[in-house]
């Protein structure tokens, strides 16, 4: 790991730790509280939530404080989750999505989130605790080296995670590792639609805020194929350019991403032939 990418990522940790730790105290602080507008208002979130495409239904499923307004859609809206299935949550945090994956997919199934940041893991299997959700557990690692057992998952989920990672290529390895044949990759994110300004690139504000370290459509679908994953499809949202704006006012960051739902398989194995 280069001593960049390092950097990267105990800046990511470092503010994703406060917004976690301001959640638990009732406020609102950190870099990354620009990220998909974070607040300490539940009435806020819910709102946020909302125009990110979940349901108040949705809202009312999942323990008080799980919903922090993080995030850029819904990745269960492509994710198709079935009952008895295993999903794996990349960047799991208070464990909003988590939570209502193990709602969908019941007793039977069974639901790992993991982070990398100690706060939100905690704030996380807290959240579980007082929901009383038997079905989910969460794991302390990172998205690029994930805690989880080879062919473990039916379905990877991630909300507006994998753009904050220094090295999205090995993301797409692990996924690809701990999907059964035949799973599924179902992820909301940011991504680039035309090359950034060096000054926003390099800005860490706008890297923990979910916008500098977008990739660009062709080069995500490269890293996919080269990871193995199929029927690979990248759907960029033009109208998430609105909620995109709000996270850097002024910025004009909106001119160069978008959140995007990202699908992709990994192939069932190929049967042969017997004598």
């Amino acid at each position: 790991m280069s001593v960049e990418a390092d950097n990267i990522r105990q800046h990511v940790r470092k503010s994703y730790a406060e917004v976690a730790e301001a959640s638990n105290e009732g406020a609102c602080c950190g870099e990354a509280s620009s990220c998909c507008g974070v607040s300490d208002d539940a009435a806020i979130n819910t709102l946020i939530s909302t125009r990110l495409g979940y349901s108040e239904e949705d809202i009312q499923k999942v323990p008080e404080g799980a919903d922090m307004g993080l995030g850029c859609g819904n990745p269960r809206a492509i994710a198709a989750l079935r009952p008895g299935e295993t999903v794996i949550d990349l960047g799991s945090g208070g464990g909003f999505d988590a939570f209502l994956a193990a709602h969908e997919v019941g007793d039977t199934g069974h639901v790992i989130g993991i982070d990398m940041t100690p706060a939100m893991l905690s704030k996380a299997r807290a959240n579980a605790d007082k929901g009383r959700f038997a079905n989910v557990e969460f794991r302390l690692g990172e998205i690029e080296h994930l805690p989880v057992a080879d062919g473990t998952a039916d379905v990877i989920i991630s909300n507006c995670v994998i753009n904050l990672s220094p090295d999205k290529a090995q993301v797409f390895r692990e996924a690809f590792r701990v999907l059964k044949p035949g799973g599924r990759l179902a992820i909301s994110d940011v991504v680039a639609t035309a090359e950034m300004p060096e000054d926003m690139k390099n800005d860490p504000r706008l890297h923990v805020g979910c916008m500098a370290g977008a990739s660009l459509i062709d080069d995500l679908e490269a890293m996919l194929k080269a990871a193995g994953f199929v029927d690979i499809v990248i759907a960029p949202k033009d109208e998430s350019r609105g909620f995109i704006r709000d996270w850097a006012p002024g910025r004009g960051v909106e001119d160069y991403v978008v959140s995007a739902y990202i699908e992709a398989v990994r192939p069932a194995r190929s049967v042969t032939s017997c004598c």
